[in-house]
């Protein structure tokens, strides 16, 4: 198996039903990734040593997912140059606002690019990493724009109202 090239991390494992979906477009795809529990709050050694080893490693870009405080994307994309893709995950407090306020509003000079709250922004992170990729990966290029063709096949051509 190839070396990953996007990582899947995620603060508990309660957050994998949500994360899930990003990993099922990278393997859609065929793109080699990892995925591990790296907590901002519970395991904060964990969480340097995978963010400083990240380039390191090879990886392209780190898909973070985190709900409540939702520290986890800005924290790793402070400690690495490698593109942070950061997915709010739904909380039980707020419906997941609090999380993407989280990730969000990050301070000027560490970008953490930030996608809708729940499976829609992981799902949309795994493709927002499959184009990235794309750029320099001929083959990955032309299965993402089939896999768009046939999303916009997908949608039926009939008029929503006559008359």
């Amino acid at each position: 198996m190839s070396a990953p090239l996007v990582g899947v991390i995620m603060g508990s494992q309660s957050d994998w039903p949500t994360m899930a979906h990003a990993v099922q477009i990278l393997e859609e795809f065929g793109i080699a990734h990892e995925v591990h529990i790296v907590s901002a709050h519970r395991t904060p050694d964990r969480l340097v040593d995978y963010a400083k080893g990240a380039a390191g490693r090879g990886l392209q870009a780190i898909i973070a997912g985190a709900g409540g405080a939702a520290h986890l994307p800005g924290m790793v994309a402070s400690m690495t140059r490698v593109p942070v893709l950061g997915v709010p995950v739904q909380s039980a407090a707020l419906s997941g606002v609090d999380s993407l306020y989280s990730i969000v509003q990050m301070p000027g000079g560490i970008p953490v690019a930030t996608f809708a709250i729940g499976k829609a922004g992981a799902t949309n992170a795994g493709l927002f990493a499959a184009a990235m990729l794309a750029n320099s990966d001929a083959d990955l290029a032309q299965k993402l724009d089939a896999w768009r063709t046939t999303q916009t096949d997908s949608v039926a051509p009939t008029p929503v109202r006559e008359g």
